[in-house]
């Protein structure tokens, strides 16, 4: 084989290297740069999946009048121990309409505390279960599975903070009484909504009955909440009109940063965060709202 052939042959070998070569490095740079835009777009989008929430409402307080209140130990326990909601603000006045805000992501035209016609539009318990989750609704005084009326006087039981009542696509076995609230917490639906009656929620009585109250019926499922990937939310629905709607609202539970959040958020952050949680549809307002970065 003459010299020249040779020489050709090794450029034509050199140049097959140099290209394949190149072709890897520019695989691997490629494969290295979409690793860092999935791990950066996770880093983004990171947030974790709850097996269980419960969220308790009260009712008409302002955060000065519960934040270092000795009459209420139990809620400043978890104020400072997990993520506290320090410049967070219900909707409006009164009551029911808040409560729909923050079931439904409106206040489906209500502006009072009557009995408001039946509604069909979609919720937050009608887009759990679509899917494939569930939804319970527990209000203490309920006289019984699917109570219709609007109070009762024996108990101490308030429709109007029980939205999930007002809804015709929702069957009725989700209103469940408190008693009802499973001792075995792997038995809870994925979201719950804890309601006391009006004696216990501080709208007729006192802090310190209400905060005995959450302790003795909540401790147990808060302490359980943290070490079984789970979430306990307390908040209000409104305040006593002194503070522009100010309210306390506090979040313990798995995989938080726990501390002082002063970011301001209301009901339709609560709404968005949890609609984000489990991939739902974003519900009224809550389509405009930033949901919450407390994540671990």
């Amino acid at each position: 084989m003459s010299k020249k052939i040779k020489l050709f042959i090794a450029t034509i070998i050199v140049t097959i290297s140099a290209i394949s070569l190149s072709s890897y490095n520019a695989k691997q740079n490629w494969l290295e740069a979409k690793s860092q835009a999935a791990a950066a777009t996770k880093t983004l989008n990171s947030k974790p999946f709850y097996n269980h929430i419960v969220i308790v409402v009260e009712e008409n307080h302002t955060s000065k009048k519960i934040v270092n209140n000795p009459s209420a130990p139990y809620i400043n326990s978890l104020m400072k121990s997990g993520v506290n909601l320090t410049n967070h603000y219900a909707i409006e006045h009164p009551s029911q309409p808040n409560y729909l805000d923050l079931f439904s992501g409106s206040n489906q035209g209500v502006t009072n505390d009557k009995v408001p016609p039946k509604m069909h539009t979609d919720n937050l318990a009608f887009e759990l279960i679509k899917h494939h989750f569930t939804f319970g609704g527990y209000s203490e005084g309920l006289p019984k599975v699917g109570y219709d009326g609007p109070y009762s006087l024996k108990t101490k039981y308030a429709r109007k903070h029980n939205p999930w009542s007002n809804f015709t696509n929702l069957p009725s076995s989700i209103s469940m009484p408190l008693s009802s609230f499973p001792k075995d917490y792997n038995q809870l639906p994925t979201v719950s909504f804890v309601i006391p009656n009006l004696d216990h929620d501080m709208h007729d009585g006192s802090i310190k009955t209400a905060d005995d109250w959450l302790k003795k019926h909540m401790s147990s499922y808060v302490h359980w909440a943290t070490g079984h990937n789970s979430l306990f939310i307390l908040t209000w629905d409104e305040d006593d009109m002194s503070s522009n709607n100010k309210i306390p609202t506090v979040i313990v539970g798995a995989n938080l940063k726990n501390g002082v959040y002063n970011t301001k958020t209301n009901h339709f952050t609560i709404l968005r965060t949890i609609e984000e949680i489990y991939g739902l549809n974003f519900l009224g307002k809550s389509k405009n709202a930033q949901p919450l970065r407390i994540w671990k």
